[in-house]
């Protein structure tokens, strides 16, 4: 990610995705951040919303996602945000992170599994 960026940090919604079948019933919290990049500097001299990507939008369409049908995998959640976000908004390349906080594992508790996904916008 190489030039300006709107960046998005600690949205937290409730869903239901995950591989257990306790985690599609009882559900728990997932935390998403995403890094947009695009060009910002048209709206930084015209002060208008219209030249930028509206951040309030991007946010409601993360918890349609985040709080829609249930996934296995926080990779597949991830990639779902990335591609709508590309698909949906003014943005060259986007960066999302998903961590699942207090994750057990067999008697073993994480304190967050998470992942990364890189997405840029194809050419033409």
């Amino acid at each position: 990610m190489g030039q300006d960026r709107v960046i998005l940090t600690g949205m937290t919604f409730y869903g239901y995705h995950g591989a257990n079948p306790e985690e599609r019933a009882l559900g728990q919290t997932f935390q998403v951040d995403v890094e947009m990049e695009l060009d910002l500097s048209v709206s930084g001299r015209s002060d208008r919303l219209e030249d930028t990507v509206n951040y309030a939008h991007v946010c409601r369409a993360i918890k349609e996602i985040v709080e829609g049908p249930p996934k296995n995998l926080i990779e597949a959640l991830a990639e779902s945000i990335a591609q709508h976000i590309l698909s949906g908004f003014p943005v060259d390349a986007v960066l999302v992170r998903v961590k699942k906080p207090q994750v057990r594992i067999r008697g073993t508790v994480l304190a967050s599994a998470s992942v990364e996904v890189l997405r840029q916008r194809s050419p033409g």
